[in-house]
């Protein structure tokens, strides 16, 4: 039986924030730590070579933002671990790049595809309730079920968060208090890994903590990034813009007939005329996923519900490499599956969450206000 994503409520300082993140979910928190912390050993890096490169990352993040750094401490002190195992699970992306270059080993060779996922925003004009829904499958380590939770930061210095994400980390996709809900998919270029940047998973943080989509768009199209990814912005008042985003620059995309869909090949006109997508040997199934979304949703007709983009994303066909992916092995001999399907709806305060959604149908929602409540299983 699959077991919903532990609930983790926290409040307080930054550095008390995490302490209880820590705290509650030590295990999870170790458990993160141990699918991404041997990779700088497999490297060649010994334990102060390790300790001095991470230190850098942390810099980083501290003239980023301060309160960072000090939430992951507090996140190291409860659950009993260093603070460079926490800041390599917020950085882990950018942290191997650089190691590899380092050490003059090719980033592509044995790299594995990181936040793989399909992910669909429903405009108020096609919403049947008239309220914007966002949502995503999130493709990855199929032991990442292990590590999930579900985060609310009730904050004293901006809008609460809602966020799913691995124990130990800042953010991944989500919502707040003021309607603002992000999600992101893996995008490649040859430009990655040229130039310095902010960790993805800080900008998603940074993203949630506004209160204006205006600033949320700042902190994604305008942040210095070390690799591609795509951002997928949305706000309760009715707006939702796509961000194909290289490290340099950013290409945006704007709904069509009441909808963004994404996977994970670019798309946007002018970035495929100024980018060369490296990604495709990765996610060759990208082109049908996003596809099939989308002639899901308009079969569903011209109102759609939340059930119908459930509907969407339970898809399997041309399983394994479905939009809703079981338990496989992939190409590095990784066990690779939707983790998780995310469905929020901003105007309600609520995400609702089905860990491993190919073996398991039931969801929990979570909320802003509430505590979280079991749904009835999603129909066939």
């Amino acid at each position: 039986m699959v077991q919903p994503c532990p609930f983790v409520d926290v409040s307080g300082s930054p550095y008390e924030r995490g302490r209880q993140h820590g705290a509650a979910v030590p295990g999870r928190v170790k458990r993160s730590i141990e699918l991404y912390g041997g990779q700088l050993g497999e490297l060649g890096y010994d334990a102060a070579a390790k300790s001095a490169l991470i230190a850098e990352f942390a810099c980083e993040i501290e003239a980023f933002g301060a309160h960072y750094i000090e939430e992951m401490r507090g996140i190291a002190d409860g659950a009993g671990v260093p603070l460079e195992d926490i800041v390599m699970v917020n950085a882990r992306t950018e942290v191997i790049a650089k190691a590899k270059l380092l050490k003059n080993t090719p980033i592509a060779e044995t790299e594995e595809l990181d936040d793989g996922c399909t992910g669909a925003v429903i405009l108020p004009e096609r919403s049947a309730s008239g309220a914007l829904i966002h949502g995503q499958n999130w493709d990855w380590k199929a032991e990442c079920a292990e590590t999930a939770i579900v985060l609310r930061v009730r904050r004293q210095d901006g809008p609460d968060i809602l966020t799913f994400v691995e124990a130990g980390g800042l953010a991944r996709c989500g919502m707040n208090e003021a309607g603002i809900c992000i999600t992101a998919n893996y995008l490649e270029s040859e430009r990655d890994f040229t130039q310095a940047g902010v960790p993805l998973a800080l900008i998603r943080r940074k993203v949630l903590e506004q209160e204006h989509l205006a600033y949320a768009i700042k902190a994604v199209a305008t942040t210095p990034k070390a690799c591609s990814n795509n951002m997928m912005l949305s706000t309760v008042a009715g707006f939702a813009i796509d961000f194909e985003c290289a490290p340099d620059e950013a290409f945006p995309i704007y709904p069509s007939e009441g909808l963004i869909v994404h996977a994970n090949h670019w798309v946007g006109q002018v970035a495929l005329t100024k980018i060369r997508d490296t990604g495709i040997p990765r996610v060759p199934e990208s082109f049908y996923r996003d596809w099939r979304v989308r002639k899901l949703l308009d079969e569903a007709g011209g109102k759609l519900t939340v059930d119908d983009l459930k509907h969407a994303f339970f898809d399997d066909f041309l399983t394994p490499h479905s939009v809703c992916r079981p338990p496989r092995l992939n190409d590095t001999g990784n066990l690779s599956a939707t983790v998780a399907m995310v469905i929020m709806e901003p105007a309600k305060g609520t995400m609702e969450v089905a860990p491993l959604p190919a073996l398991n149908r039931t969801f929990t929602r979570y909320s802003l206000r509430d505590e979280p409540v079991t749904l009835a299983q999603a129909a066939e």
